[in-house]
Formats: C-alpha cells, sequence, structure tokens
C-alpha cells in the first residue's frame, strides 16, 4: 500500500506571506489534497535574530485567508534543534562529517584565491585533511562540515525541471553546525521532512541547488529522499525578476485591494500550472485536476490586469450571500473600510445586500463594490462632486421639481412602478429619459456614476429617496 501523500509548507518568519510563497503553499496543498493526503506547516525559524511573531501571525493570517489549511499544530523549526544536533553527532560518529577550525582569514583567503583564478568559492578542505591527532578538539570554536563525496555525480531526478546531473568536484564540503551552535538550512530541512515523513516537496527552482546538497545527506543517512518538484519562478508581467511594482507584496496587501479568496487561488494555480487552456475554474476543480505533469519549468509572468479582471468575474457571478460575507469580513482590512462598516445600521446593511446585484456589475474588486455602495451609506446633505452640482445647477432643479410630486405618487415602490411614472412624466415634459436620469442620480447619490437611476430609487426606499430630492429642490 502506497504511503499517505505529506507536503509541506516551510516559510521563514522574517516578514509577510510574499505571493511566491503563497503560490509555493497553494500547490503543496493542491498536489496533498488530490492525492488524498495533507499537508503540514512548519516555520522556519532558526534564524533567531530574524525572526518574529508578528511574521509567524502574518504568514498563519495569509494562509487562513486564503483557505489553505494544514494538519496538526505549526511546527517551529528552532524547536527542534536537538534533534538536528543528535544527527550532526550521528554523521561526525560515522565519519561523513569532519569539524573544522579555519579561521576568518584563511577562509577569505580561499575566496580572494578562486576570485583570482575564476573559479567558484569552494572550501579547500584543510581541516578535511587532517590527520585524526591534528582534528580540532570538541570544545574549539569550529563548525562541522559535511563530507562531500569528492568524485563522481550527484543526481536529482526532479518532477518538473527532469534530471539534474552535478558533478561532484563542483559540490563544497558545506557546513553542517555554525560556530555558535545552530545548524543550517540543508541540514535542518532534511532531518526535519524525514522526521514529518514528507513524501513529496514542490517549491521555486531557485532551491534546486538546495536538492543537489540535501540529497547527498539524504544519501549519508540512508533516508529516502522525497520527491522532488521546482516549478518557474514568478516575474513580473515584462519578464523582469517580481518586484514591488509588479506584484511582489504580501499576500495581506492583496486583501487590502478588494480581492476574494477564491479568485487569488484560482490566479494563483495558473501561475506555473494549467489544465489545457482552462483559465477560470473553481479550487474543487483545482484539486480534481493538479498533478506535477502540468507544473512548468519556465517563469510565470503576474499580471494585475488578469488578475483585476478574473476577480471581477468572480464578483459578478458568486452567489449574491456568499459575495455579501466576503465584503462584510473584507470591509476593516479595505481603505476607510471600517469607517464604512461602523456607518452601516441595520437597515442600512439590508439596503446594501439588496444593491449588490446592481453594483456588482461594474465593479473588479471588493473596494469598487465599497465605494459604489457610498450613497446608501451617505448622510443628509450629501456630499456634491463637481460634475453632480454642475448638473443640478443647469436645469437639473427644475426637473427634479417637477418629477419628485409624480414619485411622491407611486404607491408601489418597485422598479416596474417607478419606470412607469418616470416614463409618464418624460413624454407629458417631452423630455427623454437621458435628460432626466442625470438629474436624479445627482441628487440622490452626489454623483454621476451609480448603478440604475431606478435601482438607487428602491434601494434607497421612498422616504429616504424623496427626502435627497427634496434636498437638492431646496439646495
Amino acid at each position: 500500500m502506497a504511503a499517505t501523500v505529506v507536503t509541506r509548507f516551510p516559510p521563514s518568519p522574517t516578514g509577510f506571506l510574499h505571493i511566491g510563497g503563497a503560490r509555493t503553499a497553494l500547490f503543496n496543498w493542491l498536489y496533498a489534497k488530490a492525492n488524498g493526503g495533507h499537508m503540514v506547516l512548519r516555520i522556519e525559524d532558526t534564524d533567531r535574530e530574524r525572526s518574529t511573531q508578528e511574521a509567524v501571525d502574518a504568514i498563519i493570517d495569509g494562509l487562513t485567508w486564503l483557505g489553505i489549511d494544514w494538519q496538526g499544530e505549526v511546527v517551529s523549526q528552532a524547536s527542534r534543534v536537538d534533534r538536528h544536533i543528535e544527527v550532526i553527532n550521528q554523521l561526525l560518529a560515522e565519519g561523513k562529517a569532519y569539524r573544522c577550525n579555519c579561521s576568518a582569514e584563511s577562509i577569505q583567503a580561499m575566496r580572494d584565491k578562486a576570485k583570482e583564478l575564476g573559479q567558484p568559492m569552494r572550501y579547500d578542505g584543510t581541516c578535511r585533511h587532517k590527520a585524526v591527532d591534528d582534528q580540532p578538539a570538541v570544545d574549539e570554536v569550529v563548525v562541522v562540515r559535511f563530507k562531500a563525496p569528492p568524485d563522481g555525480e550527484t543526481i536529482v531526478d526532479d518532477r518538473v525541471q527532469g534530471e539534474i546531473k552535478i558533478q561532484n568536484k563542483e559540490l563544497d564540503d558545506l557546513i553542517l553546525l555554525r560556530s555558535d551552535g545552530s545548524p543550517t538550512y540543508n541540514l535542518s530541512v532534511v532531518v526535519d521532512d524525514h522526521d514529518m515523513g514528507i513524501t513529496h516537496i514542490l517549491r521555486g527552482v531557485d532551491h534546486l541547488t538546495n536538492a543537489v546538497r540535501q540529497s547527498l545527506i539524504y544519501s549519508a543517512l540512508d533516508w529516502q529522499m522525497p520527491v522532488m518538484a521546482h516549478v518557474g519562478l514568478i516575474h513580473g508581467s515584462d519578464g523582469a525578476k517580481l518586484s514591488k511594482r509588479h506584484g511582489a507584496l504580501g499576500v495581506d496587501a492583496y486583501r487590502a485591494m478588494g480581492y476574494l479568496p477564491a479568485a487569488m487561488r484560482n490566479y494563483l494555480a495558473r501561475l506555473g500550472w494549467s489544465h489545457g487552456d482552462d483559465e477560470i475554474f473553481s479550487t474543487k476543480q483545482a484539486i480534481e485536476w493538479f498533478d506535477f505533469g502540468a507544473l512548468g519549468k519556465s517563469a510565470a509572468q503576474f499580471d494585475f490586469v488578469k488578475l483585476e479582471n478574473l476577480n471581477g468575474h468572480y464578483i459578478r457571478h458568486m452567489d449574491i450571500d456568499e459575495l455579501s460575507e466576503e465584503l462584510f469580513k473584507a470591509l476593516p482590512y479595505l481603505p476607510d473600510g471600517q469607517n464604512f462598516l461602523d456607518s452601516l445600521s441595520d437597515t442600512k446593511k439590508k439596503q446594501l445586500v439588496i444593491a449588490l446585484p446592481a453594483l456588482r456589475e461594474r465593479a473588479k474588486t471588493l473596494i469598487d463594490l465599497m465605494e459604489g455602495a457610498a450613497f446608501i451609506v451617505a448622510d443628509r446633505p450629501l456630499d456634491m462632486s463637481e460634475k453632480a452640482s454642475a448638473i443640478l445647477d443647469k436645469g437639473g432643479r427644475d426637473i427634479l421639481n417637477s418629477l419628485t410630486p409624480v414619485l411622491e405618487a407611486v404607491e408601489n415602490w418597485q422598479i416596474d412602478e417607478l419606470k412607469s411614472a418616470v416614463g409618464t412624466f418624460a413624454e407629458q415634459q417631452d423630455l427623454k429619459l437621458g435628460k432626466i436620469a442625470p438629474s436624479i442620480r445627482a441628487a440622490l447619490t452626489g454623483s454621476t456614476t451609480s448603478p440604475g437611476i431606478f435601482d438607487v430609487l428602491t434601494i434607497l426606499g421612498r422616504n429616504e429617496a424623496i427626502a435627497r430630492l427634496r434636498e437638492q429642490i431646496l439646495s
């Protein structure tokens, strides 16, 4: 019986959960779900100077917002240091590692010589070749180095990049334990992945060199190496390395820009993975379809325009109750969203939900929805835009003065009845709706853009709508 698929997401808590990390988490989560397994979350916090609890909280918050879960408790790599050192001591005892007390000056001399010769910097094995009697004492300030094989080649069979071959003579005797007594990344990762039963590792191609180094440690310990898959990185839409101007932001920034978690999952899945020509698909479909064969070797391009359009599609097609829930959850994180939320009475909340079908037709983000709904929460007297004031000043108030009594006479305050009343008024006044509607919109919303005027009238309700119209007639 095949082992349960176990993947992991191992972020370093030195900052926010950036978009590349979010994609790595998503890919590992999708693959585990697709194969009946699970993902674990391991915080690689061995860099104590740079690691912060604030960053850990941000990572967990970002994953939770994206809807990516994990099995079991969050594992702190720092809590496992004793186990890492235990394995280092095992490698020392088996002659697969050695202590090195080369000074910083001698190491720098090796670097300088390699640079002069145009060669890559490699430790020259000074301590590796010392006789037993000359080995550094245990209590000296030393590092522990891995004994890399000097000859032959190391092969990593990567499920995305293919077979990777490295000549062993090009590999360094990498440090396993620093002089301050802290284990290094490659050693800690191997031990943790083995002990946690990780079967598959999906990550960026920038880790390919680490995969080669880690494979040597797996081999030295006679442990089974997980299946490796290194996917192309994310670049900007211009093909350059991803930067903040391209979208290299924290996941929290995307929430603050009004993107939906479901849309973000869909978009991130398409950055380096595909299912034919499908661009829009549910998370359930992504889980059903996800496999290694469709992961890309080359860099994917992050495009804000595509993300925004995709988000707009989700807003327009999402169930209204679900959309309203997402909007209310997001408001505290949107610019000025908390003030907007605080201004929503129970009645205005209901009005906002009623307005969503009309508001979402032109919205691409939740910010667009919030801004489109500003007329609902606005207090009288309304703040009028310059264009709205101009419409009212240039004959708009005269139209409203004649129209408002007609609207007041409408008994059934519904769209069809309101359309009929305004239509009759237009015929009697020999006016087209295009002449009447801007005045109504300006008076009701203080703006020249809004959902259709009959939607606005019904959303506000008779009393509020008439009050706003009367206010502008008298102003």
